[in-house]
């Protein structure tokens, strides 16, 4: 597939990029990190569904209830997989693949769970809804790194916006 057939419109595609070899892959599956933390939100699940039918009495709204309680945690239910190349991020979910440019993006924001990729130099109130989140699975700093060094290539005017100092 060319560029052409690829992009969607400011950076955003919905498909794989170009392939240009792997740099950084890995998986995130909260599900598996917590056992107890699963096994509770499962269980509240079931609760809410019983809750529902014997509400109702209605298989419908049940089957529809557990449809909207799963997919609301479909993040934490089943595997993301993050993808990190020379020209931007691929995150694949169960639903999607999505793709983004690094040159969107003037700023990140790292925290104990993932990173914030902001396309504002400045902290916005909406960097939360035009940002992504990429979630950490043990490799914060490799990430966090590479992710610096990228929007640093794309943008080298902004060096300051970047919190942590310098990175190599």
């Amino acid at each position: 597939m060319s560029n052409a057939e690829h992009e969607t419109g400011n950076g955003l595609t919905s498909g794989e990029p170009p392939d240009e070899g792997e740099l950084l892959e890995w998986t995130c599956h909260p599900v598996k990190r917590k056992p107890l933390v699963s096994a509770a939100v499962t269980l509240f699940i079931i609760l809410v569904v019983v809750a529902i039918y014997m509400t109702t009495y209605s298989r419908m709204f049940t089957l529809l209830g557990l449809v909207i309680l799963l997919m609301s945690l479909a993040k934490f239910y089943f595997p993301t997989r993050f993808k990190m190349s020379e020209s931007g991020v691929t995150i694949k979910t169960t639903t999607q693949t999505l793709f983004k440019e690094w040159g969107i993006y003037r700023s990140c924001y790292p925290d104990k769970k993932g990173i914030l990729l902001s396309p504002f130099v400045e902290p916005s109130r909406i960097e939360n809804f035009r940002g992504l989140y990429v979630m950490f699975e043990g490799n914060a700093d490799v990430v966090t790194a590479f992710v610096k060094q990228r929007i640093r290539r794309a943008h080298p005017e902004i060096d300051t916006a970047l919190p942590g100092g310098p990175t190599a």
